[in-house]
């Protein structure tokens, strides 16, 4: 599955406890911070929708966790079930983009920015959301220029619809 060309975009990280949102512009150049939910206080799922509803947005990106080798983990099959109920509740297209060290670099360029430590740690899952989606953006830019398909990419910009079922699928 792809999602449309034009319109604004919601990015995702999604954490064990918090889930980082960023937004697209509707011509998909910059992405920005959208704020954080705590999954933990229930309800996370139509907060996600509220953002999404107020705005109005056309997909979906979620970071995938993938291991330093590029394979699957347990992380990952978390995150591609609860992507499942969220792409339900939205009905909205949802691709995955390789979410590979975001949390690090988000780390660091917001220890750069001289941040708090408190304040670091609100912010961290936020900044990986907008370093998943502004990947994502550019590598569907980049395809774009080179007359190439746009991206779902899983693993940095190839395009991979599966079957639901198969043990590597997007859904």
């Amino acid at each position: 599955m792809t999602v449309p060309a034009e319109g604004p975009l919601l990015g995702l990280d999604v954490g064990r406890r918090w889930v980082g949102l960023a937004v697209s512009d509707p011509l998909q150049v910059v992405a920005s911070g959208a704020g954080v939910i705590d999954r933990q206080a229930g309800g996370w799922l139509a907060r996600v929708g509220e953002v999404a509803r107020r705005h109005r947005v056309v997909g979906v990106v979620v970071g995938l966790p993938r291991r330093t080798d590029g394979s699957l983990g347990p992380e990952a099959s978390r995150v591609q079930k609860l992507a499942a109920r969220l792409e339900a509740s939205l009905g909205l297209p949802l691709v995955f983009w390789d979410e590979r060290l975001t949390t690090r670099q988000a780390e660091q360029a917001l220890l750069e920015g001289g941040l708090r430590r408190e304040r670091r740690r609100e912010l961290v899952d936020q900044a990986a959301a907008v370093l998943i989606l502004q990947g994502f953006l550019e590598a569907q830019r980049a395809r774009r220029r080179a007359g190439a398909a746009p991206p779902a990419g899983m693993d940095g910009g190839r395009q991979e619809d599966l079957a639901p079922g198969d043990p590597n699928s997007i859904l």
